[in-house]
């Protein structure tokens, strides 16, 4: 019984962390003329700097955009406060 409540209680926690929300924060340019902006988008695979980086790099080149780099990955918590400073960039891509 006690075994079964342990493994219970794990594959709810499991549960709940893969249906966690993951987003990063990104800087990205474009060439002639040069353009640079930052940007806010949410990943669904992998919640990692990596993972977020092969996500991220085709969504942007289909506006001839290259990503420059990831600042981070976060969750719900860290959304919000980052929705001015990423303007027209927050959740486009």
């Amino acid at each position: 019984m006690k075994r079964t409540l342990i493994y219970t209680v794990m594959m709810v926690a499991l549960a709940g962390t893969a249906n966690a929300a993951c987003y990063a924060d990104y800087k990205a340019k474009r060439d002639d003329p040069l353009r640079l902006h930052y940007g806010v988008v949410e990943i669904r695979g992998e919640c990692s700097a990596n993972a977020a980086a092969a996500e991220l790099e085709p969504r942007l080149a289909q506006d001839d955009w290259q990503l420059l780099s990831i600042e981070g990955v976060f969750d719900d918590a860290g959304l919000e406060e980052r929705r001015e400073s990423a303007g027209d960039y927050y959740l486009r891509y």
